[in-house]
């Protein structure tokens, strides 16, 4: 018998419990208010509100910092192209004035030949022909 009134009576606490555990607004302020009420305690408390940046905006930060990168990308092979024009112009234009200077080179040596060969012992000896006439068909 004592062990069924003792199961009643845990059962009537057991329902008090549960019936004080209810909230209501005001005791959920004032259960805020408990929290800061300690001695040596401000009542007023001040909580930092850390925002935080949530999966979609993450997501879309991602995709705009990616194309941002793809961008730089292309300027960067953009320019190594421009120079790579430029380089290619200048090299056939190096290509076209060795030809030139090779030419120039073997001018002059020929003409520098036949002032050597003016100037010779040999061609000093030599007699000077003149025209007898023209002939006549």
């Amino acid at each position: 018998m004592d062990s069924l009134a003792r199961t009643m009576r845990q059962g009537t606490k057991n329902k008090t419990k549960h019936k004080n555990k209810t909230m209501t607004y005001s005791s959920s302020l004032a259960v805020g208010r408990q929290r800061y009420a300690a001695r040596s305690q401000n009542i007023t408390g001040f909580k930092s509100k850390d925002k935080a940046i949530g999966p979609v905006s993450n997501t879309i930060i991602l995709i705009v910092l990616a194309c941002l990168v793809g961008l730089l990308y292309l300027t960067q092979v953009t320019k190594t192209n421009a120079y790579s024009y430029k380089i290619n112009d200048l090299k056939n234009k190096q290509a076209g004035l060795r030809e030139e200077y090779d030419q120039l080179a073997i001018d002059s040596a020929r003409l520098q030949a036949q002032e050597r060969i003016k100037n010779s012992e040999v061609a000093s000896k030599l007699v000077s022909a003149v025209p007898s006439g023209v002939v006549a068909n």
